[in-house]
């Protein structure tokens, strides 16, 4: 254990704490076991050793950081690792990773039972099921869910903005102050367009050149590794599951035709959709339904939109249309916390079954929307509000 408590001691050493997300003060970290869930590369890691470093002095043996995927557990068990700890008074236990380390939701149950002074932090992927593992672990665990960086935690990372965030129904009912603030910086189409480029995960600045490699080495990680371990996808069919990310990215936002989908990846109808399903719970795809509260099990989407702009870029083999990149924000920015809908006619999206936004450029009008109450226009090349028509950016500030 004592080379564990090494690693940790290094890691906490030069993991910086300038600058500390938004998502750090939503986590209960007084919970005796939570979990901290996300796709690989939006900084799960650095929030929990942020953490640390803010709250535990530098030696502190009453906290430890492991990852489930340490050479420690080739020859050990998490439950040796708790209770060793749990003797030299361990207090606090971060286990990152813990999707790599098999039957890990058994062990930590057993932890849960047997050290009920000790709280314990897991972090794993977004495919992490406490409810498909025990049912009595699910009803303890407190879970959080975390995105990327939105566009104002871009800004405050890579341009030294610092803004507050203005929730969604700020910026819809009172965008002045928002926009009066933002222009006093720069011009924020130029940023936002930056944005959908890049920095979307929190490594551009160390990894400029290689970016979109290292997002496509990350989908290829989580297709490769955790959609074959965690939800049993037939390891030959892995290349299948890439060609189909890539047809979804040349044209989305995708209407889906299932039929089309089959004969291009030569998959069956019931594969396709259980595939769909996996993607969206990776976070590389989003689902989006008609009526999400009749959504039926095995039910085809309505329109299928990549996670983020940045990986649209990234794994597209075509050039991207701008009104894919513009809708693609959108989804993206609300998913985290609102509910989302996809709209048949008049508008895009319904969102919070209360507010209908139509996405588009600066001509965007109110043609397709007129008269419907509470309904927006996203509008691209736009530095400040007229009406119900919104510049685009301004929801990029909801987290």
């Amino acid at each position: 254990m004592e080379r564990l408590f090494k690693k940790h001691d290094r890691l906490l050493e030069v993991i910086p704490i300038q600058i500390i997300r938004q998502w750090m003060n939503n986590i209960n970290w007084r919970a005796r076991l939570m979990s901290i869930r996300g796709p690989k590369g939006v900084g799960k890691t650095t929030i929990m050793l942020q953490y640390i470093k803010l709250h535990y002095p530098a030696l502190d043996r009453q906290v430890l950081y492991a990852s489930c995927d340490d050479n420690y557990f080739n020859t050990n068990t998490l439950l040796d690792l708790a209770e060793q700890f749990y003797l030299n008074g361990g207090k606090h236990l971060f286990l990152d990773e813990v999707h790599k380390y098999e039957n890990w939701s058994r062990e930590i149950k057993e932890i849960y039972d047997f050290y009920p002074n000790m709280r314990v932090v897991l972090s794993g992927s977004s495919l992490l099921s406490l409810t498909e593992g025990d049912s009595d672990l699910a009803r303890r665990c407190v879970n959080h869910d975390i995105q990327g960086l939105s566009f104002r935690e871009f800004l405050h990372f890579y341009k030294g903005i610092k803004l507050p965030v203005f929730p969604l129904e700020q910026v819809l009912h009172n965008p002045a102050p928002l926009i009066e603030q933002m222009n006093k910086y720069g011009r924020p189409v130029a940023l936002f367009h930056e944005y959908l480029k890049y920095g979307y995960y929190p490594y551009y600045l160390d990894n400029e050149i290689d970016y979109y490699t290292t997002i496509q080495q990350v989908v290829n990680r989580v297709i490769d590794d955790e959609l074959t371990r965690i939800c049993k996808v037939n390891i030959g069919n892995t290349r299948r599951l890439k060609s189909l990310l890539t047809t979804l990215c040349a044209s989305v936002p995708f209407h889906v035709d299932i039929s089309k989908l089959s004969a291009l990846s030569g998959l069956k109808r019931d594969t396709i959709l259980a595939y769909l399903g996996y993607l969206d719970k990776a976070k590389l795809i989003h689902l989006l339904y008609s009526d999400i509260k009749n959504v039926k099990r095995m039910q085809k989407p309505d329109k299928i939109y990549m996670d983020n702009t940045n990986l649209l870029y990234a794994w597209a083999s075509t050039p991207i249309q701008i009104g894919t990149a513009r809708e693609t924000f959108v989804a993206n920015q609300l998913i985290a916390n609102h509910t989302l809908e996809y709209r048949k006619k008049n508008g895009d999206f319904l969102v919070d079954n209360q507010y209908i936004f139509e996405v588009g450029g600066e001509d965007k009008d109110f043609t397709q929307i007129a008269n419907i109450p509470n309904s927006f226009i996203l509008s691209d090349n736009l530095e400040t509000s007229i009406g119900n028509k919104l510049p685009i950016w301004a929801i990029g500030f909801d987290y």
